[in-house]
């Protein structure tokens, strides 16, 4: 009885063992996996990736009032003006994600009410 059970116990080992290798031979090529990064690097850009916070989204002089004013509180952050039309709109930072954004915006609520975080190119 032992034996029998051994064995099949065997038996059972090698089939998973076998089976388990077979699906490591399905690896995506190297040349997929180049092709999906060129795809991925046009995209962004073309559509940039990351976040801003947006602190004004309005007429041109608001915004460059909001700019100054945010200039002279928070001094040391990137801050970008940006018109599409027909909207002014006025951002901060080039974070990578919105964890990273969503800090900052924390920081920047104290001083500013109503900003959001927006995906960049946007």
């Amino acid at each position: 009885m032992k034996k029998n059970f051994k064995l099949i116990s065997l038996t059972l080992l090698i089939c998973i063992l076998s089976l388990n290798s077979y699906a490591q031979d399905k690896t995506v090529s190297t040349k997929e996996i180049k092709d999906l990064i060129a795809k991925k690097r046009a995209f962004n850009k073309k559509h940039g990736f990351g976040y801003r916070i947006q602190l004004y989204n309005g007429n041109e002089q608001k915004a460059r009032k909001f700019r100054a004013r945010f200039r002279i509180e928070f001094p040391n952050n990137e801050i970008k003006l940006v018109y599409r039309a027909p909207e002014w709109k006025v951002q901060v930072g080039n974070y990578k994600t919105k964890l990273e954004a969503d800090k900052d915006l924390i920081k920047f609520q104290e001083k500013f009410s109503g900003i959001i975080v927006v995906p960049m190119g946007k």
